[in-house]
């Protein structure tokens, strides 16, 4: 089957350049592609999942991937999707983000000799002649028609800067780089990422007089049109050390009825046939896809004994089994808990808040118990429990232990 279709049927295309073409390539050759990361943050989080799973669907039909990690484009920062200029980060801090990425990304592709590589952008932007550059790939850029670009129309009320505008060149030089020393021909990413990928594809045939091609996936967005991946606690993020398993199971497993066929098309490698099959379960039963779904994905992230710890804890907390020993903990000291016994300063040390003012928020509205009495006083302060640890429940399905050492 053709890598294109595979794609299509499992929703992940979004937008393309040249489509009759592209398909045609992908049906007669194997072909080099990339998608690129930025090392921002020392995890991938799920809204990258979108590109990484697309990856591993393109190598496991015969094509060589390029995971590109963008150590020199993030000294600049991407525009897309920012009102406010991002964060300047250390070359020391990109380079041990870039280890920590790679390390995610390998779970989903096979690298060696003539399989999928991992490459650092720093390797050739850093060493540029900016003269040189604007003489090489500046002249083949129109300011007017960049400026139309969606990536710079949000930051051009606040200011954009001279160091942003230059991301699209950069980004359009690596698709030219890997084009004429890797014979990469496709760019893939984030539809977000379409004024930028579309400038790599253009630059490479003015400049090369050959075929090069853009492609773009949905953003995963929910049957409301809202972003998935966010949580009260903020990103949902591949890292287990900034999302636990058992958050990361919990967050799939309550997913709504809606989003449970796309999901399990998009994040699982669940044939088709059985996706579909799940996806139309209806009342009670879609309970069984949601368990599906969350187990697959968090086996595909943390491994399946992980997945399996999750699931027990989960199967615990709703009355399935006595085991309770993977439900998340967090261990506090007996000194600082009877210093700070206030439930909601308990609850931003175990990470279940993000501030105090959301926990008090949820206290109003209700959605707080403790070993299963509901909270109503936000200033409530949690006496010392006798067997050493208590439980807080956060909404309907969230729970987490207190140790106390």
């Amino acid at each position: 089957m053709n890598a294109f279709d595979v794609l299509k049927e499992r929703g992940f295309i979004k937008q393309t350049t040249f489509e009759d073409e592209l398909y045609d390539m992908l049906e007669k050759e194997k072909v080099t592609f990339y998608v690129g990361f930025d090392p921002t943050a020392d995890s991938l989080h799920i809204g990258h999942y979108i590109p990484v799973m697309a990856m591993a669907h393109m190598q496991r039909a015969g094509h060589k991937p390029i995971a590109l990690v963008g150590g020199g484009t993030v000294m600049v920062g991407d525009p897309t999707g920012k009102t406010d200029m991002r964060k300047m980060l250390t070359k020391e801090e990109i380079a041990e983000n870039a280890e920590k990425i790679k390390g995610q990304l390998s779970r989903f592709m096979e690298f060696g000799e003539g399989k999928a590589m991992l490459l650092n952008n720093a390797d050739w932007l850093l060493n540029l002649n900016y003269v040189d550059f604007l003489r090489d790939v500046g002249v083949h850029f129109s300011v007017n028609r960049m400026l139309t670009a969606e990536c710079y129309k949000a930051r051009m009320e606040k200011g954009l800067s001279f160091l942003e505008f230059n991301y699209m060149l950069m980004q359009g030089y690596d698709f030219l780089y890997l084009n004429q020393h890797f014979g990469c021909k496709l760019q893939m990413g984030g539809d977000d990422q379409w004024s930028n990928i579309l400038a790599g594809a253009d630059l490479i045939r003015r400049k090369e007089q050959t075929p090069a091609f853009a492609c773009t996936f949905p953003l995963l967005l929910n049957s409301q049109g809202k972003k998935m991946g966010k949580t009260e606690a903020g990103a949902l993020w591949l890292s287990a050390d900034k999302t636990s398993p058992y958050d990361f199971y919990q967050y799939w497993r309550n997913v709504d009825d809606a989003d449970v066929e796309k999901c399990l098309a998009m994040l699982t490698f669940l044939p088709m046939d059985e996706v579909r099959r799940l996806g139309a379960l209806q009342d009670a039963q879609i309970n069984e896809a949601k368990k599906i779904l969350a187990f697959e994905v968090t086996k595909l992230i943390h491994g399946e004994e992980e997945a399996q710890k999750a699931q027990s804890a989960a199967e615990a907390l709703f009355g399935k089994s006595n085991d309770m020993s993977e439900i998340p903990t967090t261990e506090i000291s007996k000194a600082a808990f009877e210093e700070k016994s206030r439930i909601t300063d308990i609850m931003l040390a175990c990470g279940l808040i993000p501030s105090l003012g959301e926990g008090r928020r949820l206290i109003q509205q209700g959605g707080v118990r403790i070993d299963d009495e509901k909270v109503d006083d936000v200033n409530f302060a949690v006496a010392l429990p006798e067997s050493g640890e208590l439980i807080i429940q956060k909404g309907k399905k969230v729970f987490h232990r207190v140790r106390i050492i």
